[in-house]
């Protein structure tokens, strides 16, 4: 899953491999989090205002709660992340760790079957607890973000970062993955994560007007997934919302009407 673990290979405890994993993930989360709050949130706060889907900025008390639930679940992503790799070297999964051994047409074969997995796997757990019951206890904490930064990216409950993360046991009981494959699919995940939490629509105004709007999702989809509640439940895909009728029937219109506002003039 990591480079701790590719350059250190078996000879560590659960303890080792877990702060490994933590710092490993937390290094990555704080370097796209981070650029994405930087270049949005300070460098190109006023320059961007106009993408801004959401037209005001959160508060800092919400900015520091998403921040400090982002450790918490950085911390059970570890846990489990290195329970993973502890079940792999025991051979209880279907990771692998030479690249020769199933070829390299199935390495970047088995990156985008675990996206669409991925992708699918978000939609149906994130339905699942919307459910009255469940939302109180799983996805609560992450709703509170009602315009969210790109910190709310990892602001979860225990119990939520626990199901998100269960997507790295799940795949690798599924099908042969490697752990450097696997790594890359992360790295698709926190790029595609933190955009969609950045608050900005940063995607042109004709997507709409292409078959892309089919496929693609959108900040704008997101966001407003916090904002009303319901509907807009995908992650990287379009498509279990176009299936299943829950885009937000507002989600296009608003979509146009944000990539429509007028770029603010500069004054000398």
């Amino acid at each position: 899953m990591n480079l701790f673990d590719l350059l250190l290979g078996n000879q560590r405890s659960f303890l080792e491999r877990s702060i490994f994993t933590t710092i490993e993930l937390g290094i990555r989360y704080f370097i796209f989090a981070g650029s994405a709050w930087v270049l949005g949130y300070w460098l190109f706060r006023n320059r961007w205002f106009h993408r801004k889907i959401i037209a005001r900025f959160p508060m800092s008390s919400d900015v520091r709660r998403e921040m400090g639930y982002s450790l918490l679940t950085l911390v059970i992503f570890g846990l489990i992340g290195a329970g993973t790799i502890a079940a792999s070297r025991a051979g209880c999964t279907q990771m692998y760790w030479k690249i020769s051994e199933y070829g390299g047409g199935w390495f970047f074969g088995s990156i985008v079957c675990a996206i669409f997995f991925h992708d699918a796997y978000f939609y149906w757990t994130h339905r699942l607890m919307h459910h009255r019951l469940l939302f109180p206890v799983f996805h609560r904490v992450h709703h509170l973000s009602t315009n969210p930064s790109p910190w709310a990216s990892y602001s979860f409950a225990p119990a939520e970062a626990v199901v998100e993360a269960g997507i790295f046991p799940v795949i690798t009981l599924i099908m042969p993955i490697h752990p450097l494959a696997f790594g890359l699919v992360m790295l698709w995940q926190i790029t595609f994560n933190v955009a969609g939490h950045t608050g900005f629509e940063f995607h042109p105004k004709w997507l709409m007007n292409t078959p892309l709007r089919f496929i693609l999702n959108t900040p704008t989809n997101h966001v407003m997934h916090h904002e009303k509640m319901r509907g807009n439940y995908g992650l990287y895909f379009n498509i279990w919302d176009r299936l299943m009728g829950t885009n937000h029937p507002d989600y296009e219109s608003r979509f146009r009407e944000v990539t429509s506002r007028p770029v603010p003039t500069t004054k000398h």
